[in-house]
């Protein structure tokens, strides 16, 4: 069976600008190997641009969302997200992207955008927290290894923006990292969200 991590998956994903299945059974076909995976992509059509994650994103646009209570403004997102082209950027799908990333950031307020971006220190406390907590309910180690690596998938769906499901499946089923990749897809850009600032009142 193929050796590969969700990091791999997750890289591929944003290299290729394809699904998380797609992504996964590219790397299952291709031995774990990143580049024959990318590869392969391309060659079913996936991935039809060269690497993109190479190009440089210079334009963009700037998605915002603001949440009225008691008819006043109580919090506020903005999102940059970056593309290639001033072509790409003025259009109207991109720019209705970007206002819907910010407003998924109201409601679901990750703390990174990408799993790169996380810092080490706080991602090895959560997987000893995680391990300790298992070990204390007599788990064995092997077993304590699993339960740590599925806990942890679930931290990052829950605290990077990439990983959180879309929070309007009517408008995107599917994580933020996908819709994003989606876009860079049909768009045959480099598009990423470069930055995102969430203020909110007594916050």
């Amino acid at each position: 069976m193929a050796e590969f991590t969700a990091k791999d998956i997750q890289k591929l994903r944003q290299d290729a600008g394809v699904g998380m299945m797609d992504a996964k059974q590219a790397l299952t076909d291709a031995g774990g190997d990143l580049e024959k995976a990318f590869d392969l992509l391309r060659e079913r059509g996936q991935a039809k641009m060269a690497k993109r994650a190479d190009r440089e994103a210079s334009e963009g646009t700037i998605g915002s969302y603001i949440h009225v209570q008691n008819e006043r403004p109580v919090l506020g997102v903005l999102v940059e997200l970056s593309c290639e082209t001033d072509f790409v950027a003025k259009s109207d799908e991109f720019r209705q992207t970007a206002d819907d990333i910010a407003m998924h950031v109201s409601w679901a307020s990750p703390q990174w955008v990408t799993r790169d971006e996380v810092d080490e220190d706080v991602l090895a406390k959560e997987r000893d927290l995680i391990a300790r907590q298992a070990a204390a309910e007599g788990k064995p180690a092997e077993v304590v290894e699993k339960i740590v690596a599925g806990k942890i998938e679930a931290w990052y769906a829950e605290n990077v923006l990439y990983d959180q499901k879309f929070v309007n499946p009517e408008r995107y089923d599917g994580t933020v990292g996908d819709m994003v990749g989606a876009l860079a897809t049909k768009m045959g850009e480099n598009i990423s969200v470069r930055r995102v600032e969430r203020v909110a009142v007594g916050a």
